[in-house]
């Protein structure tokens, strides 16, 4: 097989290399790296990636390894090669991310039947984790990609409206209690705390902490622990506080739709009420001013956006 390096862009990172019979370990951790980084083989020898920053990075020192136990090695930068067309080459990344693909097809449906609900969500997150691989060594989209991304969000969309069912609470059960978050609050926790004294506890206490640990009494909200409330899928915590207690108000409906897009800046709903003030809470943070102080006026200010919103 010939290559060619002369006056054409360089589309492709060539690996060769060679390591002593004895090194049997060694050349299986060089294999199992070749497939973590996504190179398919040639069929005449060595191994082939994208040419790219991140896939050179990995080659040479992948070939700095290989050295280093006594091995020979070498990357080329190789414009084509004169046996396979470029299409060709792309065709056999495309075949070998579409076996990953189906193993995680296969997996995801075992995990969607109904005897495996009760373990989906850790089951959910490794899978997730998976795809995240693959998809960073799917270089030229291959067909089937389409299909595992849909499956992957519409099992995990389930699972969120599976928790959402069954996590329903009363409010009866929160009266009388204090919740914690973290310091500094912005339009999620402000917004929030108003909904819980509005909605859930009019005399809800609230108190500032990284760790709710040593609050072991107080509900954690918009925290970054399990446990208490958080944000839910794409929901903020003010969404999910409003769908766990079942609140129906079509003007806190709106509010949510504006406390989602202030907080998560996805502009989701095309709402922009809770724009200003967010920049205001962070202004007033950013002067230090006392969290139970921030947290008043903030709540005035959701107060007066609620009987003003349209």
């Amino acid at each position: 097989m010939s290559v060619s390096a002369q006056h054409q862009p360089i589309a492709w990172l060539l690996l060769v290399f060679t390591l002593p019979t004895a090194k049997a370990s060694e050349r299986v951790g060089v294999w199992r790296k070749l497939q973590r980084y996504g190179a398919v083989s040639l069929p005449a020898s060595g191994y082939v990636l994208p040419n790219n920053s991140m896939n050179q990075e990995r080659f040479e020192w992948l070939a700095a390894s290989i050295r280093s136990s006594k091995g020979q090695a070498a990357v080329a930068h190789v414009c084509s090669f004169d046996e396979l067309r470029n299409e060709q080459i792309e065709h056999m990344f495309n075949e070998a991310r579409t076996r990953e693909y189906q193993v995680l097809e296969k997996e995801l449906k075992k995990l969607a039947k109904p005897p495996n609900r009760d373990k989906s969500e850790p089951g959910i997150s490794r899978l997730k984790k998976r795809l995240q691989q693959i998809l960073e060594i799917d270089f030229f989209g291959a067909p089937i990609r389409a299909r595992i991304e849909e499956a992957v969000q519409r099992l995990e969309s389930d699972e969120v409206k599976e928790k959402a069912r069954e996590g329903k609470k009363n409010p009866k059960d929160y009266v009388g209690r204090t919740w914690i978050t973290r310091p500094q609050p912005g339009i999620d926790r402000v917004s929030s705390a108003w909904l819980i004294l509005r909605y859930i506890d009019s005399h809800a206490k609230f108190a500032f902490d990284q760790d709710p640990r040593l609050h072991p009494d107080a509900i954690p909200f918009d925290m970054f622990t399990a446990g208490g409330f958080g944000h839910v899928g794409n929901d903020c915590t003010f969404e999910t506080l409003v769908k766990s207690f079942s609140i129906r108000d079509s003007r806190l409906s709106l509010i949510a739709q504006a406390v989602h897009d202030a907080d998560l800046a996805d502009e989701h709903f095309g709402r922009t009420e809770a724009l200003g003030i967010d920049r205001i809470l962070d202004g007033w943070n950013k002067q230090w001013v006392a969290n139970e102080e921030v947290l008043r006026r903030g709540i005035e200010m959701i107060e007066g956006l609620y009987n003003g919103i349209r």
